[in-house]
């Protein structure tokens, strides 16, 4: 079993960090946006750590087996909160562990729902569907995702897919 850690962005290496953000299989399930240079790595860097400090929120970069592997946390939504996992395809496996940690940690900071956006080029996850209340499509930033709402204390009251156009 691989050893995760969290560790807050104000004590991450950013040319690491700035080598996996750009991976380009990565970047295929995101929604698109320039590469990341040095100075706008910065920027983003110092937005995350801003967004940490709100009620309700955590950002961490997430360290496999020591090594820097992307970042994770919970962030303000227009509708609530959601979650955010980007790590590198290497360590892809690691997805549901690090989703757990994340689902603690809502508990932890209070919420009742929490909304997981997952891009369209993304397959459908079982699992997900299993513990969902909900799943709908949402455009955001131009691009259409999978929006799974998930019960922060485990009720499983899936009520079956509900897309919006």
């Amino acid at each position: 079993m691989n050893k995760v850690t969290y560790m807050s962005f104000n004590k991450v290496d950013s040319e690491g960090l700035l080598a996996v953000l750009n991976q380009d299989e990565l970047r295929t399930h995101l929604v698109k946006h320039a590469y990341f240079d040095a100075a706008s790595l910065e920027t983003w860097m110092e937005e995350k750590i801003t967004v940490d400090s709100l009620p309700g929120c955590r950002v961490r970069a997430v360290y496999i087996d020591d090594t820097l592997a992307g970042w994770c946390g919970i962030q303000p939504d227009d509708n609530g909160h959601e979650l955010a996992i980007v790590i590198s395809k290497k360590f892809w496996g690691n997805g549901p562990a690090i989703f757990k940690v994340l689902m603690s940690w809502a508990k932890d900071l209070g919420h009742k729902e929490i909304l997981f956006h997952l891009l369209d080029s993304r397959p459908e996850y079982n699992a997900l569907n299993k513990i969902a209340t909900k799943v709908h499509k949402t455009e955001l930033l131009g691009r259409c995702f999978s929006t799974y709402c998930i019960a922060v204390n485990g009720e499983k009251r899936n009520i079956g897919h509900q897309f919006n156009g």
